[in-house]
């Protein structure tokens, strides 16, 4: 797969099959229409091409919005390599970009610019300035244009009744098993391996300390959390803590790992975590003993987790 972050650098020599949308999660029901998109590109020997957008439309209309997306753009890119896109293109999502017409993003951008000779696309897609044109008009484009257009019907959307708000209130409620069935992976966080306070290792369970740049990335409800990683080419499980460290009179909320049987430095090495489930809320403790103690209950029923997998 070709990333490529503007439309202005696709070469349209290449025909293409598109779809367009946000596809924040890339989860099952996004899964089905990329599926959908590769089988025809095969049929008509041509590219499966996705356009997508970043910043997410809402950061860029809507200054209040609050928006927190559940893939970063490398998250995503990682994530599509997998399911057979000969090019992602990452558009950059502006206001001058939304108050192009339908007719001129049809023209200007699908044709001209993309060379698109087929779009998939569902029902309730609506497009042009104002999300004033709707898929009969896409269809009427198509004549004009000479492209095909294939409709997702709501029969077939319903039949997934998946949907990335879904996942976003499942995480801030702390339903990681909910997220990830809709999903189809394990929730991820990706960031960088931070030096912290040190209070965990004088108890004898040392965590790294996940720094996250992307402040637009979805963190799930505070808690604590049964995680693994890949460190050092192997998986390597263990429990994860999101929140205020109470006990310690935490001031800052931080995201922090506790991995079984790995001791190697990671400072400042960039890591992903998949997270498989939630173990219970986060409390303040009396003490650093009284906190201990429960780490090592929560270390037993994360194993058990780890062990029915």
């Amino acid at each position: 797969m070709i990333t490529i972050k503007s439309i202005s650098k696709f070469d349209k020599t290449h025909p293409s099959v598109i779809t367009i949308g946000t596809f924040d999660g890339v989860h099952i029901g996004h899964k089905k229409i990329l599926e959908r998109l590769t089988n025809s590109a095969k049929l008509l020997e041509i590219n499966a091409t996705l356009l997508t957008f970043f910043p997410h439309p809402r950061m860029v209309l809507q200054q209040d919005s609050d928006i927190r997306l559940l893939n970063t753009i490398d998250e995503k890119v990682k994530i599509l390599e997998e399911l057979g896109l000969n090019y992602l293109i990452v558009h950059p999502f502006t206001k001058e970009f939304s108050r192009l017409s339908a007719v001129e993003f049809v023209r200007d951008i699908l044709i001209n610019k993309l060379g698109i000779k087929k779009i998939i696309i569902g029902y309730d897609h609506r497009f042009g300035r104002n999300r004033n044109a709707d898929i009969n008009d896409l269809k009427n484009y198509g004549i004009t244009f000479d492209f095909s257009v294939e409709e997702i019907t709501a029969q077939e959307i319903d039949d997934v009744s998946v949907s990335s708000t879904k996942i976003r209130k499942a995480l801030a409620e702390g339903n990681v098993s909910k997220a990830n069935k809709y999903l189809g992976y394990e929730y991820m966080l990706t960031g960088i391996i931070k030096k912290g306070k040190g209070i965990g290792r004088q108890i004898n369970y040392p965590t790294a300390n996940l720094f996250i740049e992307e402040n637009y990335k979805l963190i799930p409800k505070n808690g604590v959390y049964v995680v693994k990683s890949i460190l050092d080419n192997k998986t390597v499980f263990g429990m994860m803590n999101i929140g205020f460290n109470p006990t310690v009179n935490g001031k800052e909320k931080s995201i922090e790992i506790h991995f079984f049987d790995f001791n190697a430095d990671l400072y400042d090495k960039k890591i992903q975590i998949d997270i498989i489930e939630r173990i219970r809320d986060e409390h303040k403790f009396n003490s650093l003993d009284s906190l201990k103690k429960q780490l090592i209950k929560d270390q037993e029923t994360a194993i058990q987790i780890i062990n029915q997998l």
